[in-house]
């Protein structure tokens, strides 16, 4: 059994295929697999004593080391995804219907937190709290961020407004 074994050499032996495998089923490639596989077993090698006295289990603690380790690796490049084939062809991306809306290039012209915080409040319906829960700071700065992004979209729109012919300016509740 690679749990019993005391011999690091040994038990990575013993246990390589199946790291393998559940590294394969982690990454959904062999490679991935491989490097992940490579990556936390140079970590575990230097500690191999102490893993084996603490865990009671090294197999399982190897297992989640490896587990915690693509969740790192998959959120520092954000599902980049290798395929074996080029796809044969393009896919086709609809135009944007919002591309020249000036409320939508007036947004994307905020800066990212401002823009954040207007369409989780006024898109997505949030509340105060939990913007501030969502993005990890407190209510004031969600209140200063969301009068900023206003007054910043009532500069930007009233022209575009007044050019249709409607309100000075836009209104927000």
């Amino acid at each position: 059994m690679p749990g019993e074994l005391t011999d690091f050499g040994e038990f990575v032996e013993a246990s390589l295929p199946g790291l393998l495998r559940y590294g394969h089923a982690l990454t959904g490639n062999p490679h991935d697999a491989a490097d992940l596989v490579q990556t936390v077993l140079e970590k575990i090698g230097s500690r191999w004593t102490h893993v084996q006295r603490k865990t009671g289990d090294p197999l399982a603690y190897i297992r989640r080391s490896m587990a915690n380790a693509h969740i790192s690796r998959w959120r520092r490049v954000r599902k980049e995804n290798l395929v074996a084939e080029i796809p044969e062809s393009q896919p086709v991306t609809p135009p944007d219907p919002f591309e020249h809306e000036p409320l939508w290039q007036a947004l994307r012209d905020l800066p990212p937190r401002q823009r954040a915080v207007i369409v989780l409040r006024y898109y997505e319906g949030l509340s105060e709290a939990e913007i501030a829960e969502a993005l990890g700071v407190s209510q004031g700065t969600v209140k200063s961020q969301a009068s900023k992004a206003i007054a910043s979209l009532r500069v930007k729109m009233t022209p575009a407004v007044e050019e249709a012919g409607g309100r000075d300016g836009l209104e927000f509740q």
